[in-house]
């Protein structure tokens, strides 16, 4: 790849120089109709492209991706000022997937970047996504030359201008979609829908197999749902354009109207079309025999989709906290059960408190990186209406709530024996509750905390489903659902070490930056 000298006085090789001898750039994306600009770290090769890192999920790789359009820009000061040399890189950026590519990029990258450099040092390059720029036009500018009436010199790589293809186009929405619908957080709605299908299993020691999916998919779609139409009225009540302490993925909502990855108008229909899809597959359930499942969807919609949204606005009234334990524990729960079994029972009721009391604990603790947008905005949360450190006081008592409801549900005979296993996820809580106290008032320390409460209630909703299954299997199935608890403890230990390593990758981040 060559660039052509369209005009000025100047070579590549002297681009490529100062190039070479800087070590930032001011990077500016689009997002949407606005533009965004960040200082980064890069490093340049001999055909003009322009290596950057980032961590995964940074809000300028989504951007990037979203919308590759991009320009560089910087400035070389070794000379007076009259020999300053301005050089602006127009291009399309993408991330290198290549593996090759990727390991020689870090390399170029490490020099000039102290966090890619400690990075590479502790082996975890891994939590980078490396961006490639591509040139489209380079232009430099001395401001000497600009004075005197000078042209700046342009390279032109006319190879690199091509338009981008219909299929790019769709994986980009597609891509912005599933940012828009928060993917990881719908194992919320997975967790309550496999327990009432295993309690129902575990009585009739059968699985109506089309109806059980069919309700995991409405309740996933009812969930997705929410979380867009949700971001959509924080995005109108400006609640969003408040937050400031927000700590990707667990608080402040996707960000696709704030990143530009979606307009409000896509974002309400998109809300509104999950919503509908869920609301088709919960008649057709009604219709097949099932008819009080509209009375459960419609009551998920209206805990779920009134969150933020006025006139009713539960977060601003103060009950976000129990509306979320209702819809995501004791209505889908018992919900699954009840297109299973055709009724609906106390045991499924109270079996569902667990799981309640688990997603409640999700919801409290993404709260404290809101905190202050949220009281700014009237949001009413647990965590504003206590404050910080008291309310990380109150994560010890609440944690421990699913816990001790397990323990009394199998003494109480309602559970089994052998869902006594969700209590493996007791050091999850513990660890968390650690981090809490001492960094309630830091959200970004406070991610791991987040994290561990997360995967808490992914292992210990399923565990407790887990011991259902185990009974219903009886001595004959032992070995399968022995298997599935090994599977589900592994689990919980490598995903404690994958945040506890996590953390102190950056915590040396943090030192490599002093």
């Amino acid at each position: 790849m060559a660039g052509k000298v369209v005009i000025g006085n100047h070579t590549p090789g002297e681009i490529l120089e100062s190039l070479n001898a800087i070590d930032e750039m001011a990077v500016s994306t689009r997002a949407g109709s606005r533009l965004r600009s960040r200082m980064m770290h890069f490093a340049v090769d001999g055909e003009f492209r322009v290596y950057a890192a980032s961590m995964k999920g940074d809000p300028k790789t989504l951007q990037i991706v979203n919308d590759p359009s991009i320009s560089l820009l910087v400035l070389d000061r070794r000379t007076d000022q009259a020999g300053w040399r301005e050089i602006e890189v127009t291009g399309r950026a993408a991330v290198v997937t290549d593996a090759e590519e990727r390991t020689r990029a870090l390399e170029m990258v490490a020099g000039p970047s102290p966090i890619v450099a400690h990075l590479k040092s502790a082996g975890q390059l891994d939590i980078l996504d490396v961006i490639r720029i591509t040139p489209v036009e380079v232009k430099m500018r001395i401001f000497g030359e600009i004075v005197a009436g000078m042209p700046p010199t342009v390279l032109e790589f006319e190879e690199n201008a091509r338009a981008v293809s219909d299929l790019a186009e769709v994986r980009k929405r597609i891509g912005a979609w599933r940012e828009a619908v928060r993917t990881l957080s719908l194992l919320a709605s997975v967790v309550p829908v496999v327990l009432g299908v295993a309690i129902a299993w575990n009585v009739s020691g059968a699985i109506a197999w089309w109806p059980a999916i069919f309700t995991l998919i409405a309740a996933v779609a009812v969930q997705a749902g929410t979380n867009v139409l949700n971001d959509y009225f924080d995005h109108r009540n400006g609640n969003d354009a408040a937050n400031r302490e927000f700590v990707r993925p667990f608080s402040g909502g996707s960000r696709v109207i704030q990143l530009g990855l979606m307009t409000p108008v896509e974002t309400l229909l998109l809300g509104a079309g999950l919503c509908l899809a869920a609301g088709v597959i919960g008649t057709g359930l009604a219709v097949t025999g099932s008819p009080w499942v509209i009375a459960f969807g419609a009551a998920g919609l209206l805990s779920g989709v009134f969150y933020t949204a006025r006139p009713i606005s539960w977060v601003t009234r103060g009950l976000g906290e129990v509306m979320v334990a209702l819809n995501f524990g004791v209505l889908m729960t018992v919900g699954a059960y009840y297109v299973q079994a055709g009724e609906v029972t106390w045991d499924a009721i109270l079996a569902s408190l667990p799981v309640a009391l688990l997603i409640a604990l999700v919801l409290f603790i993404n709260e404290f990186p809101d905190f202050r947008a949220d009281a700014a905005t009237s949001k009413r949360t647990l965590v504003v209406r206590l404050g910080r450190e008291r309310a990380a006081k109150f994560y010890l008592l609440l944690g421990a709530a699913p816990f001790v409801a397990v323990g009394a549900l199998v003494a109480a005979d309602v559970a089994p024996v052998m869902s006594l296993a969700a209590l493996a996820g007791i050091p999850l809580w513990l660890n968390a509750s650690r981090i809490v106290l001492r960094h309630h008032e830091e959200p970004f320390e406070l991610a791991p905390a987040n994290a561990l409460t997360a995967i808490a209630h992914l292992t210990t909703g399923l565990l407790f489903a887990l011991g259902y299954v185990w009974e219903g299997l009886g001595r004959d199935g032992l070995p399968l659902a022995a298997a599935l608890a090994a599977a589900g403890f592994a689990y919980i230990a490598y995903m404690y070490h994958s945040v506890e390593r996590q953390r102190r990758i950056f915590a040396g981040v943090k030192t490599a930056l002093r």
